[in-house]
């Protein structure tokens, strides 16, 4: 009964279901019951949790940018979705800087052509827009960001994601206010992580990577401070804020953030150091560094909306995310056995922490 079987039987499109966060959303969906729906880039190695998990065999699979307009509507008209969850993104921080155009086209005007894809077809009734902790203008405080305050951001990817906030706020205020409408929202998560994910410049993959290479890992900023969760965490986030957007409607419109509690953010060297206590391979280094590319080192997010209106809160604390993490690599390096089933086993083992916690979307 898990998100009160809202998703049985529907029809559900995921843009960027090639990508990490995607194909475990993907994959989640399908044990729900839905019928999903996929609209990508082709994954960009054969290492991705899209094709280790061979989703395309599971969903209804369509190769396509978000950056094309004319071809997603289309899609979503053929679809005929009940529900839409936007993830397609360029979500790296350092590629931003080395292609901010790409970038800012990318998450911006992908924004723009999700929500009117989402305008022109009347079946949708519940989409969301999943978008980054990294959207708020980050003063670098103590305290965590809420949903209210200021959207900014110094790098490319940062800006956009702002940008994205600032044009599903728009599409709210402009087209969705009316009963009859889509109800729409967005999301905001810290740092994912989980197993399937081998994007560069990010710290589990290049651990892994540096792991299987029989190399140390280079840490750029060992002391930035991060919301770190383990993937299904922001998933269950996205997708209790879909079922209640289905059942009471534009209530819960708007900005939502989902982090871990208040007290468990972690510095990249706590996080290296826990996973070298569970795994016992590998090791680091600390280069000196002359320049370095803008990265923020201090980031929290404030959970009291999600804790408080949705009822949800994460189900792991840190020793348990890291588990979870190392599990799903673990799975991926053995290269033996269905890895659908085992990200199946992961989901529905998370789900059963979830319930022993009494986690509202989970009884």
């Amino acid at each position: 009964m898990s998100f009160q079987n809202i998703y049985q039987g529907k029809k559900v499109l995921i843009t960027g279901h090639t990508g990490f966060k995607g194909s475990w959303m993907a994959i989640w969906l399908k044990e729900l019951g839905a019928d999903v729906y996929g609209y990508a880039l082709p994954p960009y190695s054969e290492m991705d949790n899209f094709v280790t998990s061979k989703l395309a065999d599971h969903v209804h699979h369509l190769e396509g940018d978000v950056r094309d307009g004319a071809k997603l509507k289309q899609y979503f008209q053929d679809v005929q979705p009940d529900f839409a969850f936007h993830l397609a993104a360029q979500p790296l921080v350092i590629l931003s800087y080395k292609d901010p155009v790409g970038t800012f086209d990318t998450n911006l005007m992908g924004t723009v052509n999700f929500w009117e894809a989402v305008r022109a077809t009347p079946s949708v009734k519940a989409a969301v827009n999943v978008t980054t902790d990294k959207c708020y203008d980050n003063k670098e405080w103590v305290w965590g960001y809420r949903e209210n305050d200021p959207m900014g951001g110094k790098d490319p990817y940062s800006a956009s994601k702002g940008c994205s906030e600032l044009i599903t706020n728009a599409y709210l205020e402009s087209f969705f206010k009316a009963e009859g409408t889509c109800n729409i929202a967005s999301a905001r998560a810290g740092n994912v992580i989980g197993g399937g994910d081998w994007a560069a410049d990010r710290i589990i993959p290049d651990y892994f990577r540096a792991v299987k290479e029989g190399k140390k890992l280079e840490i750029r900023n060992p002391f930035a401070t991060r919301p770190w969760q383990h993937v299904l965490e922001p998933l269950s986030g996205y997708l209790n804020l879909g079922a209640e957007l289905w059942l009471k409607g534009k209530d819960f419109s708007g900005g939502w953030n989902f982090g871990p509690e208040d007290n468990t953010n972690y510095s990249v060297k706590e996080l290296i150091d826990e996973m070298l206590t569970l795994d016992g391979r590998g090791g680091y280094i600390i280069p000196e560094q002359t320049q370095k590319m803008h990265e923020a080192i201090l980031l929290k997010l404030d959970i009291s909306k999600a804790a408080n209106f949705l009822k949800w809160k994460p189900a792991l604390g840190f020793k348990e995310t890291v588990d979870f993490t190392l599990t799903g690599y673990l799975d991926d390096l053995s290269e033996d056995g269905n890895m659908f089933n085992l990200r199946s086993k992961q989901i529905e083992l998370y789900t059963k922490v979830a319930l022993n916690k009494a986690i509202n979307w989970a009884l």
